[in-house]
């Protein structure tokens, strides 16, 4: 029982239907690893072993009394931003550090209905608000390949967590690449689903028209069976959309690579900061596809330019005003002794938030402001419409659209990128989040350093079966996804 970790989800499922190992052991396998590892790691930042063990036990009954589902009893870790009932909700900040939710998200509803285990809740950037999972109140992640360098962000603490073999898969969110550029740096398979696809009830919000949950996992099948859990409409969430949702695990073959026209776009690939090492894999991966059959057809994106300025007007405007909630007076941190009303806001929310969280609001205040509404938020959003239509018109010719999940590798922990060059970190995926399209990055191989490496696909709406199935079936020819860090192939 010490290798259950290298298990994969339809594994580690078939072994609890066969009762080869029970939900509590596995679950203990599971806590014994995080408490011999994560010290190194740091990816959790709630560890609820007591809830974990009774969700454990109250398994194995069900499954005994014959009332199980599929996953019943496989352990997960939520990323920090989903509300948990009766456990600590922070957002990576200090802000809410003191914050006990009365109610779960509905991702984590849906996960106790399939009978999921929750190992316990993992970091990220504060309110999700980074690239490095640096931003963190409770201290930097790392990176399991390197502990000197990023996990990425801001779904660092889950993209570490499954990196480490800490958790089977992990739930994230993706407002501008949060799910595919960790997964892309700790060498797992993300996918961001189609803007409305899950559920944003419970997720605290960063930025409402581009925050999307999706779930962080080592292999294409071991997302589509957390997909089957996620996915589907919200009465809750007025942003849901009522569609009918695949079962992905069971369309896992359903998309014929043979045949499948793969997007290569120009400005993409010729890209002054791409680097070579990660250029060179992706080049791999996709001539492994083409010798599949599949078929290579270079694409314009002509807005490519726009992504980081219309990301980062919309982006901050809509933080702005989610984050104006966080007052000091209802929930959260609060300044002590506040000599009136105005101190209490100005120094709950200058002590509560970290420095990137101010400066975003800043920016976002000053674009929503009287006399540059116009000229800055309105505006972004009518060239964020362009983008779309770039892309809808390259879905004319194209099926999915191949990119690079990140320019480089994960970055060195205090390497202290200029913002600039940490936005332009976020090239390759924020006009998915534009744009409300769905994508997934799969690990293609390594650099010279031995970092991973990912490959981003860009499917059309509602594509997530079709993502899912290209990637496993890739994934059924290479192995870049069962590779494992130093550090998660330890025994506890």
């Amino acid at each position: 029982m010490t290798d259950l970790h290298r298990l994969s989800v339809r594994e580690l499922t078939e072994g609890l239907a066969a009762a080869k190992f029970s939900s509590r052991e596995l679950t203990e396998h599971y806590l014994k690893r995080i408490e011999k590892i994560d010290a190194r790691v740091q990816s959790y930042v709630t560890v609820t072993a007591e809830q974990a063990l009774a969700e454990a036990d109250a398994a194995d009954a069900l499954r005994k009394a014959g009332g199980a589902t599929v996953l019943t009893g496989v352990p997960i870790a939520h990323k920090d931003i989903f509300c948990t009932h009766g456990i600590k909700t922070t957002a990576g900040s200090k802000m809410l550090d003191n914050f006990i939710s009365p109610y779960d998200a509905t991702v984590v509803a849906k996960g106790k209905v399939a009978g999921l285990v929750t190992l316990g809740k993992v970091n990220m950037d504060e309110f999700a608000m980074g690239s490095t999972s640096e931003s963190s109140y409770f201290g930097a992640t790392a990176n399991p390949w390197a502990l000197d360098h990023v996990p990425g962000g801001s779904s660092g603490g889950s993209a570490a967590a499954v990196a480490a073999d800490l958790a089977p898969f992990a739930t994230g969110t993706d407002t501008g690449g949060s799910i595919r550029q960790p997964a892309s740096f700790c060498g797992l398979t993300g996918l961001k689903p189609t803007y409305g696809r899950v559920s944003r009830f419970g997720m605290i919000a960063y930025a409402s028209s581009l925050d999307q949950g999706g779930p962080m996992a080592r292999s294409a099948e071991d997302c589509a069976y957390l997909m089957n859990v996620m996915a589907g409409h919200d009465a809750k969430d007025s942003t849901s959309v009522e569609k009918n949702v695949d079962d992905y695990v069971a369309n896992l073959n359903g998309t014929s690579v043979k045949g499948l026209r793969i997007g290569i776009p120009k400005q993409y690939f010729n890209a002054a900061g791409l680097d070579a090492d990660v250029k060179a894999r992706i080049e791999e991966s996709l001539k492994k596809l083409e010798d599949m059959g599949a078929v290579l057809v270079e694409i314009d994106l002509n807005m490519t330019e726009s992504y980081v300025p219309t990301y980062y007007l919309i982006a901050p405007a809509e933080a702005s005003s989610n984050l104006s909630r966080f007052d000091g007076v209802r929930y959260g941190y609060r300044a002590e002794n506040p000599v009136d009303l105005m101190d209490l806001y100005k120094r709950s929310r200058s002590e509560g938030f970290g420095k990137e969280v101010q400066q975003r609001i800043l920016i976002g205040t000053y674009a929503l402001s009287a006399g540059y509404y116009d000229a800055y938020y309105v505006k972004a959003q009518k060239v964020r419409r362009l983008i779309q239509q770039d892309f809808l018109k390259a879905f004319e010719n194209v099926d999915v659209i191949a990119a690079p999940s990140a320019p480089t590798t994960a970055y060195r922990i205090g390497a202290n990128l200029s913002q600039v060059e940490m936005y332009l970190g976020d090239i390759y995926t924020i006009a998915v989040n534009l744009a409300g399209l769905p994508a997934i990055n799969a690990p293609v191989g390594f650099d010279k350093d031995s970092l991973p490496v990912g490959l981003q696909l860009i499917g059309n709406y509602w594509s997530e079966s079709q993502l899912l199935s290209v990637v496993h079936q890739y994934q059924q020819t290479t192995d870049w996804h069962t590779k494992r860090a130093a550090i998660a192939e330890e025994n506890a």
